[in-house]
Order: structure tokens, then C-alpha cells, then sequence
């Protein structure tokens, strides 16, 4: 069995564009994903981040080509998942959806779900507990787990602590992290906050509907580069910047 390479590319996109109702919302946008490459998708508000993720997992029409490497899986976490608080399912029952054996999960498998909780700061004791129970703020890191169990090659997350306290929100990017280093996760990630793509992101893809810059932190978190993708903007120091967990 081949080992998996270092480097190697699992995505590439080609002149990717998407219109609703004759409207372009997306329009040629080229980039590549290697793994254990952590890429950030930096945009303002209906600049097509989203629906770029949509059309990369085929949710959406689209023209030109979305390649994915044969043969690996995929996870994506949204940025809001709906559910009542009615539903009839445990935390359990909803990782089980993934287990091989539902009524009669193997303890393994089990364990490792407890692990995975645990990385995203959920205790044991959350397995329980209704689904439609959890805050947002626990649904949303109970999504990031869910998304992690099975050890997908690339991960796309759509600001995946919108929902999350600061300190939680760390602890998910610190994750995120850890997933590139050990695992040799590729992740495509939307966010806004600039102080995680500087410290976190391997590569930034601007886009405002066309891709307007893309490259590493250091070339594209400038003010001449912001500010043509979000206006005006004024950068400020961090400490940690550069910095990793």
C-alpha cells in the first residue's frame, strides 16, 4: 500500500464560476490544496466564500473543473447547522451514524469518539445528552468532531468558531493545527479573523467574487492587499503572530 506523500496535491480547482439566476457570484477562481496544507479563504461578506466550498463538494452547478485526488475522503463543517430541540438522538447515536456496527459499536471505536471530544474540549459526559440539547457553542464543536472521527484527508470548515467563546475558538484552531502537523490533514478554511490566517494559514486565497490575491501570510496580509479586498482596514501587531501552539 502506498504511504501518502507529502506535498502531493488533493484538490485543484480550475477557473471555477458560479451564477444564480444569470447573476455571476463566482467567477474563475484557480487554486491548488497539498497535504498537510492549511489554506485560508479570506473575503468580505457574499464575496462567494461559501458558495466556493459549496461548489468545490458539488452542492451547487458550477463551470470549469474541480479535481479531487482519487480515493480520499472528505468532511466539511458548516457555519450553522440547524436542528430542533425535539429530535430524538443522542450525541452518541449521532457519531454511531459513522460506526460500522450501530447497534453494537465496537469499544474501539467508542474510545477514539471520547478522544475526539476530548481535542475539541467536550467531556465524556456530553455523549447523553440529546442532540438537540447542546448550545451552539457545543454543537458547533460536536461538528468539528464529527467531522474529524473518520480521519478525512482534507477538511473544509466554514468559520467554524463563529459560534464559540474566544477560548473555545483557540482550542479550534489549535486543533486545526495539530490536524496538518500529525495527521497530515489539508484544510480549506473560511475566516475573518486575520490574527488566525497570520498565525495558522500556509497559504490566504483573497476573494471578493474573483480571486484577488493569493499566497502565503507575509505576502498577502499587507495593507495595500486588504484594503483592496475589504476597503479600508488598519493592521495591528499581535504578539503571537508567527507564533505556534
Amino acid at each position: 500500500m502506498n504511504q501518502p506523500r507529502e506535498n502531493e496535491t488533493l484538490l485543484e480547482a480550475q477557473n471555477v464560476s458560479v451564477a444564480f439566476d444569470g447573476e455571476m457570484v463566482l467567477e474563475d477562481v484557480s487554486f491548488t490544496l497539498k497535504r498537510g496544507e492549511l489554506t485560508t479563504v479570506l473575503g468580505p461578506n457574499g464575496s462567494g466564500k461559501t458558495t466556493l466550498f459549496r461548489a468545490l463538494l458539488g452542492l451547487v452547478p458550477y463551470r470549469g473543473t474541480v479535481t479531487w485526488r482519487s480515493g480520499i475522503a472528505v468532511g466539511y463543517v458548516p457555519q450553522r447547522f440547524l436542528i430542533g430541540p425535539s429530535l430524538p438522538i443522542t450525541v452518541t447515536e449521532f457519531f454511531l451514524l459513522k460506526s460500522r456496527a450501530f447497534w453494537f459499536p465496537q469499544r474501539e471505536f467508542l474510545a477514539h469518539l471520547t478522544h475526539e471530544l476530548d481535542l475539541v474540549g467536550l467531556e465524556a459526559s456530553v455523549l447523553a445528552r440529546p442532540l438537540g440539547r447542546l448550545s451552539s457553542g457545543q454543537l458547533q464543536r460536536l461538528l468539528v468532531a464529527w467531522a474529524m472521527i473518520d480521519h478525512p484527508d482534507v477538511l473544509l470548515f466554514d468559520e467554524p468558531a463563529a459560534a464559540i467563546d474566544i477560548g473555545f475558538a483557540e482550542t479550534i484552531h489549535h486543533v486545526m493545527h495539530r490536524l496538518t502537523e500529525e495527521r497530515g490533514t489539508a484544510i480549506l478554511l473560511i475566516s475573518h479573523d486575520l490574527h488566525v490566517v497570520a498565525r495558522y494559514a500556509a497559504n490566504v486565497l483573497c476573494l471578493n467574487r474573483r480571486l484577488l490575491c493569493h499566497g502565503p501570510p507575509s505576502a498577502v496580509l499587507t495593507q495595500e492587499e486588504l484594503k483592496r479586498l475589504f476597503g479600508e482596514v488598519s493592521i495591528y501587531p499581535h504578539g503571537h503572530d508567527g507564533e505556534h501552539p
